[in-house]
């Protein structure tokens, strides 16, 4: 990973958003989504939120899979984060998605990321 700013599909991406400031996600050019263990959002970057058209106020500290994004409450994103936690296992899955909330259908790439000890579990959103 190069030590400007990392790409969507960099190894190491985990560590590098573990150990980055909110200015440092910000200058990412792809939406970062990080979530706690009760699904509650505590990191969202500049990206996501202009390209969502939902403000960090309105994001930050609400669950992610019923109030943010419900479109994401599913076995392809929701439930591969559960049974990563319940395994004590990481995550590292890229998967092509269709977002459809609150917007037409938008194709994406996700990455979805959490460490085994991890605090926050990321979606990582790619809009092409």
């Amino acid at each position: 990973m190069t030590s400007t700013s990392p790409t969507f599909d960099d190894r190491g991406l985990a560590d590098f958003l573990a150990a980055s400031g909110q200015e440092q996600i910000d200058a990412l050019d792809f939406g970062v989504i990080g979530f706690d263990a009760d699904d509650k959002v505590q990191r969202y970057n500049a990206f996501e939120s202009q390209a969502a058209g939902l403000s960090p106020q309105r994001v930050i500290g609400e669950p992610l899979f019923t109030n943010v994004a419900p479109c994401l409450n599913n076995f392809m994103v929701a439930q591969r984060f559960e049974d990563a936690a319940a395994d004590a296992s990481e995550l590292d899955d890229t998967i092509d998605y269709v977002l459809t909330l609150r917007m037409r259908p938008i194709k994406v790439k996700l990455r979805l990321l959490a460490s085994a000890g991890g605090a926050v579990r990321y979606v990582l959103v790619q809009r092409r």
